[in-house]
């Protein structure tokens, strides 16, 4: 297995990258080709006593930003590590690859460097998002296509609950749910309307609508929206997870006393934490790429990137977008949505 990892994507590349990917090569086995400035990655691990056993070097002389607009990667950065990352993606020299950088510009890259698979309107991101029940569920869109047909979200149904299914079903059927304001089949927009009687007739295990207040309880294992809606439910939950853990830590500060029981209770924050902490789950599958894409979350440090890595093998070898093509092509042309 080797994974290809974009080495100058994130805030904080090149060194936790390469840390990161120096932890997945020795814990997992796995080759890893880091994608950047070569010299620059070779001084970084020497400096701060990282073994590049088992890692190889892609040179790449640019670097695309977070500032930088989505399609910069196709024009006056092409030379950035991410674009030639994606390029040996492309070519088979790795089988599956992996950024913290620039969500617009990865997507970009993915669809017009790796392509999309064959029949796939659209590729959607689809982070792991924390439950009370301990497992993640799926949000597809997180924000790739803010405006989406109803056959788009369809899709994104299939792919999600064949990536669920797959990789974290553990032989159970992934169900599948719509993001909307209310439960109730006549709730939402037209998109939502006629996105509802689609999944429902899909042969998908449809659990129906449900309400964004509803998706940390474990609902369905797979949240369909549009990009815009399901972005705003991302962000809406990590900035809540984040004033969460804010509100616990002025509790245990606030006099010796509360000090005194923090130690007490230390253990279970910590367990706290990992479980809202989304980069425990390795980053978002960008699904109905060619080839396996992760994305990591911009502010990646090394155990992030470690676990992105896994994800990535183990997305590789689950044979989704294998069972993906098979799925769009057994649709038929007379269900296959528009570029």
């Amino acid at each position: 297995m080797k994974v290809i990892v974009d080495a100058f994507g994130g805030d904080n590349a090149p060194l936790e990258i390469i840390r990161g990917a120096a932890q997945a090569a020795r814990e997992y086995g796995y080759e890893i080709l880091l994608a950047g400035r070569e010299r620059e990655i070779r001084e970084t691990a020497e400096k701060n006593g990282v073994s590049l056993e088992n890692i190889a070097v892609a040179d790449a002389p640019g670097v695309i930003t977070m500032e930088d607009g989505p399609k910069s990667i196709l024009k006056e950065h092409k030379d950035c590590s991410m674009a030639e990352g994606l390029r040996r993606l492309a070519a088979g020299e790795g089988d599956a690859f992996v950024s913290a950088g620039n969500t617009g510009a990865l997507i970009m890259g993915a669809t017009f460097i790796v392509k999309r698979i064959r029949g796939v309107s659209r590729a959607a991101l689809a982070p792991l998002m924390p439950t009370n029940a301990g497992v993640p569920f799926m949000l597809i869109d997180a924000g790739a296509n803010v405006d989406c047909r109803p056959e788009m979200l369809l899709q994104f149904a299939h792919m999600g609950s064949l990536y669920m299914t797959k990789v974290l079903g553990g032989g159970r059927t992934a169900q599948v749910g719509l993001l909307n304001v209310g439960t109730e089949e006549g709730k939402g927009g037209d998109l939502q309307h006629d996105a509802y009687h689609l999944i429902r007739e899909s042969g998908l295990r449809f659990v129906g609508n449900v309400e964004a207040r509803d998706l940390p309880f474990h609902i369905a294992d797979v949240i369909v929206a549009d990009g815009f809606s399901g972005n705003v439910a991302l962000k809406m939950m990590e900035g809540t997870a984040d004033v969460l853990m804010g509100f616990i830590r002025e509790i245990f500060t606030a006099g010796w006393a509360s000090k005194l029981a923090y130690l007490l209770v230390k253990p279970g924050l910590r367990a706290l934490k990992r479980k809202m902490d989304t980069s425990e789950y390795g980053g978002a599958p960008l699904l109905g790429v060619a080839r396996p894409v992760i994305k990591a979350h911009g502010n990646s440090g090394a155990a992030a990137i470690k676990n992105a890595v896994r994800v990535a093998a183990e997305f590789s070898r689950a044979g989704v977008i294998e069972d993906i093509a098979a799925a769009v092509r057994s649709a038929g042309p007379e269900t296959a949505v528009g570029e």
